[in-house]
C-alpha cells in the first residue's frame, strides 16, 4: 500500500529483476527484431537476487519499476512482475517513441519522482544509468547479478545509443 511518507526504491526490470539471457539474440544480430525482443520479454525468468532486493525494499520504502521497456508492454509487465511475486508499485516506461539514452530517460524520472519525495535508492545493472545516478546524488546499487550491459555490446547499445530498453 502506497504512503506518501515512505521514501521510493527504484528499480530496474531488465536484467536486474527479470533474465533477459534467452532474448537477447533477438538484437544480436542485423537488423535487429525487436518486435520479438519485446514479444519474448513476458516469458523471462526471475533474477532471485532481483527479486529478494525488491521484496527487501518494499520493507520500507514504496517500490517504482522504472524500465527502458516502450509503454506498449505494460500489460504483460504488469502480468510478469504479479505472478512472478515482485511487490507492488509504480511502473514508469519509456514512451513507445522515446529513444533517448536510458541514461538520460531514467535520470529524468529520477528527478520528477524526486520532486514527489526523497528516492532513497536506484536498483539498475546498467553502468551508464548507475554512474549517472550516482553523479546527481541519488544512492544507487548496481545490479551486477544478471546481464550485464557493459560486457554485453546488443544490450548496451540497445540501451545507450539505440533507446530500446
Amino acid at each position: 500500500m502506497p504512503d506518501d511518507r515512505r521514501p521510493y526504491a527504484v528499480l530496474d526490470i531488465d536484467a536486474t529483476l527479470s533474465d533477459t539471457s534467452k532474448r537477447i539474440h533477438f538484437v544480436e544480430k542485423r537488423p535487429k527484431d525487436w518486435d520479438s525482443f519485446f514479444a519474448h520479454a513476458k516469458d523471462d525468468a526471475v533474477l532471485d537476487e532481483g527479486l529478494a532486493v525488491a521484496t527487501t525494499l518494499a520493507e520500507g520504502h514504496d517500490i517504482v519499476y522504472l524500465t527502458g521497456r516502450p509503454e506498449r508492454l505494460r500489460r504483460d509487465t504488469v502480468k510478469w512482475l504479479k505472478d512472478n511475486g515482485f511487490p507492488e508499485g509504480k511502473l514508469l516506461m519509456r514512451g513507445n517513441n522515446d529513444r533517448r539514452p536510458s541514461a538520460v530517460m531514467k535520470l529524468a524520472r529520477l528527478r520528477t519522482l524526486a520532486q514527489e519525495r526523497p528516492v532513497a535508492v536506484l536498483v539498475d545493472d546498467d553502468v551508464k544509468v548507475c554512474q549517472a545516478a550516482e553523479k546527481a546524488g541519488y544512492t544507487v546499487m548496481h545490479a551486477d547479478w544478471g546481464l550485464d550491459a557493459e560486457t554485453q555490446p546488443a544490450l548496451s547499445a540497445a540501451q545507450e545509443t539505440e533507446g530500446r530498453t
